[in-house]
């Protein structure tokens, strides 16, 4: 099994955990790798920056109803194909809470109707990504790169 090296946001440890792992908690976040052929889906959230589409699981949906939620809400993408990616274990001192990860082709982009959600949104290659991306390391390129070898071996199997 691949080995994920441990990352930082702010104080808090990321540590993360592939799938079939599944969360002992309920997931308190979901983020989703949202890719359109060889690009993948920014979106420019204020005090964030450029990020993949991310946020909280409300009480009455699943990670995976909140990123789809999210997609359209931050980057007005319209997702196929998701798949669950592992989970973010995310703790600072005695707190621990997990963030699932999926990863998704996008069908659509459609306006952003949600302006409070997100600034402006782009699709860009993987080349693009140290020099943009908010919270760039070792972690974070290893799940870009994961997300994007599942989303092709999905469209190959489709495909034949």
């Amino acid at each position: 099994m691949k080995r994920y090296p441990t990352g930082t946001y702010g104080r808090q440890k990321l540590e993360f955990y592939p799938a079939p792992f599944r969360a002992p908690l309920r997931a308190f976040a979901g983020l989703v790798f949202a890719w359109q052929g060889d690009r993948v889906l920014v979106c420019d959230i204020d005090g964030r920056g450029w990020c993949i589409p991310s946020g909280r699981v409300e009480p009455y949906e699943s990670s995976l109803e909140a990123v789809r939620r999210e997609a359209l809400e931050e980057g007005g993408a319209l997702l196929e194909c998701i798949q669950y990616l592992g989970c973010y274990r995310i703790s600072e001192k005695r707190e621990v809470r997990w963030a699932d990860c999926y990863a998704a082709r996008v069908v659509d982009l459609v306006e952003i109707t949600m302006k409070e959600e997100s600034k402006g949104r782009q699709l860009v290659t993987t080349a693009e990504l140290p020099a943009l991306y908010h919270l760039w390391n070792p972690l974070t390129e290893m799940l870009f790169d994961l997300s994007q070898e599942v989303v092709q071996r999905q469209e190959k199997q489709q495909a034949g």
